[in-house]
Parts: structure tokens; sequence; C-alpha cells
């Protein structure tokens, strides 16, 4: 049974720039992830199957209740939790009825949900908002939990079909497990867009939205992943034997030409020594030319036979292009001691006199715990741009460099190659333009304004920018680096990040981006304390 069915898809925006054409597929009982790069139409894609567009041609048809979570939610801060959970009128209907008032109204609003509140209770328990007072109101929540309440109240419809869009946008590493769980005890049709590589290693197959087709791996995203990587070799060495056939054609080819015209002029001098009549000199001649035209018809097809070979070989070729750098100079001795923090405290956000924090030689810390816990404020006070309130803090000689969440350290006003500029004013031009280039900036493309670049393009732009700078940092602080970046952008990240050979610290739910990077210290920030704590499993 097929719970989604498009046929011959297509939308447009107002302005005419095109999402789909003729996109067709279905989708059947179990948890499919939907994957694509940031811009090929995912979210589109859902609302379309949602409703909530409509589109320019074709069809989508949808079997069964749906439940969908949109990336942004809709929801205003005067809601209370029960009006989000759209059980208020049943709640309130069921606290009359227990008052003593029959009215049947009442029952009528109630139906056969007399047991509301259990359920209730029981999805919010799973998703890990146990305590969550029916009446508490929605600005009062954390961004985590009001998506975790988003989806309990999609839950609640008892969906056959759930759609969900980044669901564990916001969410901490304990949050995020709770959903795993969820979701794995799934029985219905479920499509995810996410980037989360541990949530869609619990799906049953992977959907990619590749150039307007929708191609479907059976399998979780480790195992796309493999079958991906296996297809892109053989398509390598596709393009690779076409290349050569192309080659060899065309040399062939220009042999053939040269023979003919060898033979052409060694025809001529033999017919003039001959002292043939002209009249059959001249028929041996055009004889000769038809020969070889049609010798070079054949060569000149087999060549645009290869030629078409190459290009379609090279359509399967996949571009997802990967940083490759070496930064010697963010390198740090080991053992060398960066900073030293003793009963750092800020606004009384912690514990007691407040938490300890050294760092030493080229560590990799992750950084742990819930949200609201202060790990963002942590950052702040190790970079210096928050004062501890108590305490002491010494930082080594060495830059420290710092990428909040909101990635304003480039002008947004001047290029790529400006900003460089501006960090590295000693390096030479063309130094600065191989470092753009490793980063994926080239051409035009690093003299774009940063304004105009994509959110995986600007983190790619700013780590440029700070691990090129003069001097290069000792210590970087990342602050939720991989949010709303696509796969291809976690990647490169991950590959620049693993050429930087100074310390870092990083705040990350993703707790595959902390392996990738391969952390070696891991933290958790809970109740005010810091602690040194094992690496999470991931299973």
């Amino acid at each position: 049974m097929s719970f989604i069915v498009c046929s011959n898809l297509s939308f447009s925006w107002p302005d005419d720039t095109p999402v789909f054409d003729t996109l067709s597929f279905s989708i059947g009982a179990g948890r499919t992830g939907l994957v694509a790069p940031n811009g090929a139409g995912k979210s589109t894609l859902l609302k379309l199957i949602a409703g909530e567009y409509r589109p320019n041609a074709g069809s989508v048809s949808v079997e069964g209740v749906l439940g969908y979570l949109p990336q942004s939610l809709p929801l205003v801060g005067n809601l209370t939790v029960a009006e989000v959970l759209e059980i208020a009128p049943l709640i309130a209907a069921l606290h009359a009825i227990e008052s003593g008032d029959a009215s049947e109204e009442h029952f009528t609003t109630i139906g056969n949900d007399w047991d509301i509140e259990e359920r209730t209770r029981a999805e919010l328990d799973r998703l890990g908002l146990r305590d969550l007072a029916f009446d508490r109101r929605l600005d009062t929540l954390s961004g985590g939990q009001v998506v975790s309440l988003g989806l309990a109240a999609q839950l609640l419809k008892r969906p056959d079909l759930l759609l969900l869009d980044e669901p564990t946008n916001n969410l901490d590493l304990e949050a995020r497990h709770k959903l795993y769980d969820v979701l794995e005890q799934w029985n219905g049709c479920l499509l995810l867009v996410s980037h989360d590589r541990a949530l869609l290693d619990r799906m049953d197959r992977i959907a990619e939205l590749d150039r307007g087709e929708m191609r479907f791996y059976g399998g979780n995203f480790t195992e796309y992943e493999a079958a991906v990587s296996a297809a892109q070799d053989v398509a390598e060495k596709n393009v690779r034997n076409a290349e050569q056939e192309l080659k060899r054609e065309k040399r062939e080819m220009q042999e053939a030409r040269e023979r003919a015209a060898r033979r052409a002029s060694n025809a001529s001098r033999n017919l003039k020594n001959a002292g043939l009549p002209k009249i059959f000199a001249g028929t041996m001649k055009r004889d000769a030319q038809e020969s070889a035209g049609k010798a070079n018809e054949v060569h000149s097809s087999r060549v645009t036979d290869a030629k078409a070979r190459l290009d379609e070989a090279g359509r399967a070729l996949r571009n997802d292009q990967k940083i490759s750098l070496e930064l010697p100079g963010t390198n740090v001795p080991t053992g060398r001691t960066l900073l030293a923090g003793e009963r750092m405290q800020a606004r009384s956000l912690f514990a007691g006199d407040g938490v300890d924090l050294t760092i030493r030689g080229p560590e990799r810390i992750a950084l742990l715990g819930p949200n609201g816990a202060g790990k963002s404020t942590l950052l702040r006070l190790v970079n210096g741009d928050l004062e501890s309130d108590g305490g002491q803090i010494k930082r080594a000689d060495g830059r420290i460099a710092y990428l909040s969440q909101r990635l304003d350290l480039l002008d947004l006003d001047r290029t790529v190659a400006e900003n460089l500029a501006a960090f590295a004013p000693q390096t030479p031009d063309a130094q600065r333009m191989n470092l753009l280039a490793r980063f994926l900036f080239r051409g035009p493309r690093a003299h774009l304004p940063v304004g105009v670049l994509s959110g995986g393009e600007r983190l790619r732009a700013t780590l440029a920018c700070v691990l090129g700078a003069e001097p290069a940092p000792q210590l970087l602080l990342l602050d939720e680096p991989t949010n709303n970046l696509d796969l291809v952008s976690v990647a490169q990240l991950e590959s620049a990040l693993n050429a930087y050979e100074g310390a870092l610290v990083v705040v990350s739910h993703d707790e595959r981006f902390l392996r990738e990077i391969k952390v070696d210290r891991w933290l958790r920030l809970t109740e005010g304390r810091l602690l040194e704590t094992s690496a999470p499993d991931v299973s």
C-alpha cells in the first residue's frame, strides 16, 4: 500500500523559479529519510504533500490520517500546552463533568476520548515532557521543548502518515534520544527530512532528491553512504574509460586522415607519371576522395559516439566537493596550557563558586549539556567576550577564535576575498586565493559578498578567514557549528576541522559529527556543574 503518491509533480515559485518538474514517486509503510542539499526542495515537497502548497501541475495523493511537523512551528507564545496539543476543549469538558455538570455538549465534545489525559501524559512522557502542566504558556518553554510538544500534538492524532521536517533541531542529546526511541516504535508511514545522521541511521530506507529525481536506497543512512560511494567509484571508472576511448577514437581518426592524404598524394603522383588520360585520372581521383570521405565519416561517427558515452558517464558523477588542506600554522605542542580558569562565574549561572576548566595542548573537547545549561556562556567566558564574576582566567599567548551560532565574524558587505585580506593582510594575495580555493571558493565565488552566501558557504568562508588569519588560532571555540547545514556542508566542515592542529572546544548535539572530528575529551555542563564524562552511546 502506498501512503504517498506523487505523479508528474511540478512546482515553481511566483517568480517562475522551478523547484520540481514532472517529479513522480510513491512511498509506502515504514520509515523513510529524505536527503538532499539545502535548496533542493525537501521542505517544499513536504508542504506539497501536507497540502500547504498547491502544485502547478501533476498531483499528490495521501492515504489515511496525516500528521505534519514543519521546521518552523507556527505557534505564538500565549498559547497553553493544552491548546498546542489541541486537547483544551476535551480537558475542559472532562473537568466540567467531574465537577457535576452533566450537560450533553460536554459528552459530545469528549466523544470516545475519555482517556485523553492518560494518553497525552503517556505521549509527553515518551518525549521527555513528563512534568509539563497543561496550562503552562508556550513562551515559558525552551526551543527544544516546543519542538517535542509539537511532535506530541501530531502523535495524538494517531496518524497513519507522519511528515517531520528537521525534528531534532534545537533538541539536546537527551531529547534527541527520546525522539529516536519514539520513531523506532513507529508502525505507520514516516517521511522525515533531517541532517541528523544518527536519526537517519534509524530509517528503513533513504530517499535521495537529486537533480529533480527521487532515488530510493534500501537500508539506513550508513548503508546509503556505502552504496553511493560504490556507485561513485564505478562512475569515476566509467569516466576514465570513456575518456581513454575518446582519445583513442580521435587518434585513429587523425591517423586515418593522414593515411588518406598520403595515399591521395601518392596516387596523384603515380597517375601523372603513368601518363593516363585526364578523364580516367579524374575518375580515379574522385573515387579515392569518396573513399577517404566515407572513412572520415565512420571515424567522425565513432568520435561522436565516444563523446556521448563520456557525457553519459559524466552525468553519473556527483559534485560533492571536499575540503582538503593542511594548516601547520595552527599546531599546538602537547601539554601546553592554553587556558586555566578557576571558579568562573557569570550571573550566578554556575553552582557554588563557579566552574573550573583547563585546556592543554591540541585537545579536542566536546561540551555537552541540556539546553539552557550555560554552554554558550562558558564559551564566551573562555573567549573573553564576557567577564567572569569571580575567580580567575589565565590565557596563554596566542589567538583564540570564537565562532558563535550567528556566524557574525565577517563583514557581510565585503567579498570573501576581502574578508580574508582583512584577517591575513601580510599573506601574499596568491596564497590567500589558494587557501580560498581549498575552501571551495574558486574564481568568481571568491569575489561574492558574504551576505549572499548560503549558511554552509558562510561557515566555510568564516573558517577560511579564522584558520588563515595572522596569527593562526591556537584555540578554536565552536557553538553548534552544524546547525542548518546540509550533509555535504557538514562533511566539508569535518574535513576542515580535521586539518586543524590546535585545540578546540565544540558545543554540539550531533554525536556523529563529534566523533568524525575526533573529540578526545568529553565535558558535561548540567545543574551548574562542569564534569568530566565519557563519550555518549550512539547505538
